[in-house]
């Protein structure tokens, strides 16, 4: 069956204390709107509905930029959950299938969860997704006779035996498109907040003589962020969490809790990471690769054995084949670096290409930006550039060609040629000693006038 997602995502996050959206705070070096929407669009929605409402402009142009079709609807006024989603129903005008509401500041929901959502409709009119908590504090409670969800009470209305229920509400809802829309309409606002609650539709359903039931997830997964506290707890549970899956996974690290990982993170099985390094968003490691302590990648691809660090950054484009190293204090950005490439010191490759076994020197600069425009270096393979090169790009260097230490290419070399782009030494005898003696002098002279 078809199927559509709904996202709210209106609310202004009061309590983050931000000008930011809530839903647009980073989790894992990417948007929490992001995890939510990632969660549902595992499930190949038919359409996708994000409820924008404060900063409405920014949270659409992440939505889209996360997933192009998503259609996004404002909510002008905060009215409440059912008003929210009652927002979404011109953009499902003649969907004919199953609607699912997500959260945009709940994210770690598993498609495993919402798959069962999708398996329970076969049986109930409605789902909702509840837990059991530790501590219900004033989560609503979800009231059941066997199999069959009742309604669910909000702690403030609740009476003391309803209290004692430990299965909450999380506030994710599946139901036919049509009924969700039409149970929506019913919903009233005659409580003290005057908002329209999701939660009214239980009650009305059973009303209307329709089943609703109740899939059951772990609490972990269904919490939500509203608060910096919040956010940073919930920043500790993906870390430790993406740890633990990675050590199962047959990753080597030394000290886990020192490695941070972005929420995409993918490295294979048999790579050691060590110390202190930092995946940003879009990073693929391959089997065997080994990134060494206080190194920073982003989207970026580490192919099988190659070697990146200590101290190495990896920026967006950077491509290593296999079997390359990349050392201390080297930078690469939309750089390819095939098979066997050695840039081990010091050295910054930006918008290049690099043919295989070529040997870059320390203090080798690929000259990129003219003040306007990004320029293309491309170097071939088994080419050895000398320490302290400066490559003015555009700027290409042949296979087994050769640049002098310290030179400044500024022309094309060609295949098997040697480089040189220096100025003449000239060699002064004795002129430092008298140099230096006449400084000293200087100085001791200064010293007797002020004295000291």
């Amino acid at each position: 069956m078809s199927l559509a997602l709904i996202l709210l995502a209106a609310g202004k996050g009061t309590r983050m204390e931000s000008d930011l959206p809530k839903v647009l705070h980073r989790l894992a070096q990417a948007p929490l709107l992001w995890h939510a929407l990632r969660a549902g669009q595992a499930l190949e929605p038919a359409r996708s509905v994000v409820v924008a409402g404060h900063g409405a402009a920014e949270v659409e142009a992440s939505a889209t930029d996360f997933a192009p079709e998503a259609q996004v609807v404002i909510q002008e006024e905060q009215l409440g959950t059912a008003h929210a989603v009652a927002q979404a129903k011109p953009a499902l005008d003649g969907f004919e299938g199953d609607a699912l509401v997500l959260y945009g500041d709940t994210p770690f929901i598993t498609e495993a969860t919402l798959e069962a959502m999708r398996e329970a409709r076969a049986k109930h009119d409605v789902v909702v997704l509840g837990f059991e908590a530790a501590d219900p504090g004033r989560y609503g409670r979800l009231v059941t006779q066997g199999d069959a969800l009742e309604r669910i009470v909000e702690f403030k209305d609740a009476s003391e035996a309803q209290r004692a229920i430990t299965l909450c509400n999380s506030g994710v809802v599946a139901a036919d498109a049509a009924t969700l829309m039409a149970l929506v309409d019913a919903v009233g606002n005659d409580n003290a907040a005057g908002e329209y609650y999701l939660t009214d539709i239980v009650e009305i359903a059973r009303s209307r003589g329709l089943s609703a039931g109740v899939v059951r997830c772990d609490e972990a997964e269904t919490l939500g962020i509203n608060s910096r506290a919040e956010l940073r707890a919930a920043e500790a549970a993906f870390q430790t969490r993406k740890r633990a899956e990675l050590l199962d996974e047959g990753v080597l690290m030394t000290a886990p809790e020192t490695v941070f990982f972005a929420w995409d993170t993918y490295i294979g099985r048999d790579a050691e990471i060590e110390p202190n390094v930092v995946f940003g968003p879009g990073v693929t490691v391959e089997t065997g690769a080994r990134i060494r302590a206080f190194s920073h990648l982003e989207g970026c691809h580490v192919s099988r054995g190659a070697i990146v660090g200590p101290y190495a950054r990896l920026r967006p484009g950077a491509e290593l084949a296999e079997e390359v190293h990349v050392g201390n204090f080297v930078e690469v950005k939309n750089a390819y670096l095939a098979e066997g490439v050695k840039a081990n010191h010091l050295t910054y490759i930006g918008d290049a290409d690099i043919g295989e076994r070529t040997n870059i020197g320390a203090g080798t600069i690929t000259c990129n930006y003219d003040g306007f425009f990004k320029h293309r270096t491309t170097i071939g393979k088994n080419a050895f550039i000398g320490s302290d090169t400066m490559l003015v790009a555009p700027v290409t260097v042949g296979d087994g060609a050769m640049t002098g230490s310290g030179s400044v290419v500024t022309e094309d070399v060609p295949a098997g040629a040697l480089a040189l782009g220096r100025t003449k030494q000239v060699t002064k005898p004795g002129f430092a000693t008298r140099l230096r003696d006449m400084l000293k002098a200087k100085k001791a002279a200064q010293q007797t006038a002020k004295g000291e």
